[in-house]
Order: structure tokens, then C-alpha cells, then sequence
């Protein structure tokens, strides 16, 4: 038994010891090879380009190789990175691959056509070498890229949502670039420049230079929660660019304030309270809390309401509270305006309710009273100096 546990031991150490392997190599593939997946490439003068390459070990033992490269016109520097540095060898692992890249810096001056530049690797053993196409072109096919500072935003369906884009020429030549927008039924999409308002439906751009553009998105009062897509879309000459954005709306409370039945009418008495039935409903796409009531009238009336303030309302449904309105002793009979309030976290609503005031009856049997004891005052003084 322990000599089973010596045994598996071993072979842990043993299987630590190997070496992981990068890939597994072909079969019947053995050998060193400098590889690129475009060993030939088109470029414009006054720029930098970079071609990736691989230096790819099959079956070999692992041996220090030296890099270098050969057939760079007068006036370009060609330089091999490897790490983001610059590198002058590369050892790569049997059935392993190290990554390179060659940097050509372009000078302004550059004449047209092509150019086979040629890196080495070479080592005690093995040579291997890639020859690399090189076409010095003035115009290239016309190419834009789209790279969004924030690709999703969140807000209610009252906010205004503004995608701030970089919009990149990376062809040699001068480009107008068509913008457009493909935004959910009803949302509204318009292109503005970054630090001002004047909307654009289109923007020049230099050759190898960014703009920066910002859209702007305006979902209708009725969106419902939930997450919407946008494309961004940009068209120059035959080349073309998309971009995907994205906006989240969060659920709005909408408060809306009436009478049973939405009658905003009734009547009231001077110097007695009456109670009017008030319905507080919530159209929105989220539940409204913590809705507090209140209401004004006229100069030295009194509105309070029962109860003071609703602790919730779902979307689509509603409450009914009573408004206690007394107006003053001493107010005439007529028509008076009340306003009614309801607001609960930024979201308020407001109705005007017309209050018809009438004097009590019992003022009216004490107006009779006194008119029919004036009445007859007068005709008992008739009376008595009509004899006379």
C-alpha cells in the first residue's frame, strides 16, 4: 500500500514537471514557421500600421531565436514588438507559439507602390523566414468606426437620453458622414454636436481624424418600464458603420386628481363644513407612495382633507378621499374656486373645483321672519294713523 503511494506520488511530481502544451500540434506537422494571417497589406503614407505574426514551434526543442528584418525602404522604420515592447529574440516552447508584431512608421513622402520586407527569425539549428507585401496607397477604400462613451442609460420616460459617440475616419480621405438612428415606434432620435444644439444630419470628418457626436433619445410619456434598443447607424462613400445602444426606462408614477364621476362641482353652505368626494388615480407605469393632499380657496376658507395622505396607488387604479371645505360666515351666495392638490416624490396634480355657496335655511326662515315683522309694523302704523 505504501508502495502504491510512492507510485502516485511520483507521478504527480512527473506530471508537474511537464511542460503544458499551447495547443495540440498537427499530426505529421513538425518544424519552425513564421506566420501571418495578411502577409500582405495596404497602407497611406504619413501613417502607422501593424501586422501581427507568429513565431510557431512544432515538435522542436525550444531554442533561442534572433529576430530582425530585412528590405525596409529608405526612410521607414520597421520595428518588431513582442510583450508591447520592442524585442530582438523570441524562444518559443515546443508545440508552443510566441506572438509578434511589426510596426511600420510610413514617412509623409512615401512613394506609391510595393514594397517585400522580410523577418527572420534564426537560431544555432533552425532559420525560418515571412516575406511581408507592403502597398503604399494614397486612396484607400473609405472606412468609419463608431465607439460609444456609454452604450446603456437609465431614466424615467420623462428623461432625455444623450449617447455621446466618437465617429472615426480611418480611410485617406476626407469623408461626410450621414448619421441615423433606428429607435423603438413612437421614441425620438435626433443628432446634435456636443457642445451646442444645432441638430445634424450629417458631419465632415478628416482622414484619420474622430469626431465626437451625441445623440439624443426621447421615449414618448406613455413608454412602460423595460429595456429598448437603438442602433446608431453611420454612411460614408461605400463604407458604412453601426453601433448598438440602449435605453432602460424605469417605471413613472402619473397622478390624476377629480370628483366622483369626474364631477369638479358642488355646493357648500357659509360657515358649515361639507365634505366632497375626491378620486386620486395613478395612470402611470409605477405605483405612487406617500401621496400627500392638500387644496386653497378663497381668502379665510378651510380645506383639509380625510384622510391627509395616501400610502399607495398602483399603476391603473385609484382612491377616494373627502375634501372638508368650509367657507367663511360670511360669504355671500355665488360661485367660488377651490383647487385641489395631490403630490407624492416630484410627481403633483392639480384640479379646480367650482364651489356654489348658498346661505343657510335657517338664515332664510329668520330673512322671513324679519321681512313678515316689518311687514307688519307697517301695516299696524297705517292702521292707527290712517284714523287720525
Amino acid at each position: 500500500m505504501r508502495g502504491l503511494s510512492i507510485a502516485v506520488l511520483s507521478l504527480g511530481l512527473a506530471l508537474l514537471a511537464t511542460p503544458l502544451r499551447a495547443q495540440e500540434p498537427p499530426k505529421d506537422v513538425k518544424g519552425l514557421f513564421l506566420l501571418s494571417d495578411y502577409p500582405a497589406v495596404s497602407v497611406r503614407p504619413g501613417t502607422t500600421s501593424t501586422i501581427n505574426l507568429r513565431l510557431q514551434n512544432y515538435g522542436l526543442p525550444p531554442e533561442r531565436l534572433t529576430l530582425s528584418v530585412s528590405g525596409a525602404p529608405s526612410g521607414w522604420t520597421a520595428t518588431l514588438m513582442g510583450g508591447g515592447q520592442p524585442v530582438a529574440a523570441a524562444l518559443p516552447a515546443t508545440n508552443a507559439n510566441v506572438s509578434l508584431e511589426l510596426r511600420l512608421d510610413i514617412p509623409k513622402d512615401a512613394a506609391t507602390g510595393t514594397s517585400t520586407l522580410t523577418v527572420n527569425a534564426e537560431g544555432p539549428n533552425t532559420k525560418v523566414s515571412l516575406p511581408v507585401a507592403v502597398t503604399i496607397a494614397k486612396d484607400l477604400p473609405a472606412k468609419v468606426s463608431l465607439q460609444p462613451q456609454l452604450p446603456e442609460l437609465r431614466g424615467t420616460s420623462k428623461s432625455s437620453f444623450e449617447f455621446q459617440v466618437a465617429i472615426k475616419n480611418e480611410s485617406g480621405k476626407r469623408l461626410l458622414a450621414s448619421l441615423g438612428a433606428q429607435a423603438p415606434q413612437n421614441f425620438e432620435a435626433t443628432f446634435t454636436e456636443v457642445y451646442g444644439s444645432q441638430e445634424l444630419t450629417a458631419i465632415p470628418i478628416e482622414p484619420g481624424q474622430s469626431k465626437d457626436v451625441k445623440l439624443k433619445v426621447r421615449p414618448p410619456n406613455t413608454a412602460g418600464a423595460g429595456r429598448y434598443p437603438v442602433t446608431m447607424r453611420v454612411n460614408a462613400e461605400d463604407a458604412s458603420a453601426n453601433t448598438e445602444l440602449a435605453v432602460e426606462i424605469t417605471g413613472q408614477p402619473k397622478l390624476d386628481l377629480t370628483g366622483r364621476e369626474g364631477l369638479v362641482s358642488s355646493r357648500a353652505y357659509a360657515g358649515q363644513e361639507t365634505s366632497i368626494p375626491v378620486v386620486v388615480s395613478n395612470t402611470g407605469t409605477a405605483p405612487a407612495e406617500q401621496i400627500e393632499l392638500s387644496g386653497s380657496g378663497p381668502s379665510g376658507w378651510k380645506v383639509t382633507f380625510e384622510p391627509k395622505q395616501i400610502d399607495r396607488i398602483p399603476p391603473n387604479e385609484f382612491k377616494e378621499v373627502q375634501a372638508l371645505v368650509t367657507p367663511t360666515e360670511k360669504s355671500i351666495a355665488g360661485d367660488y374656486v377651490t383647487t385641489m392638490r395631490a403630490s407624492a416624490r416630484g410627481e403633483s396634480a392639480s384640479s379646480n373645483f367650482r364651489i356654489t355657496v348658498a346661505t343657510s335655511a335657517l338664515w332664510g326662515v329668520v330673512s322671513v321672519a324679519i321681512i313678515g315683522v316689518a311687514l307688519l309694523v307697517m301695516f299696524g302704523a297705517v292702521v292707527v294713523f290712517g284714523r287720525r
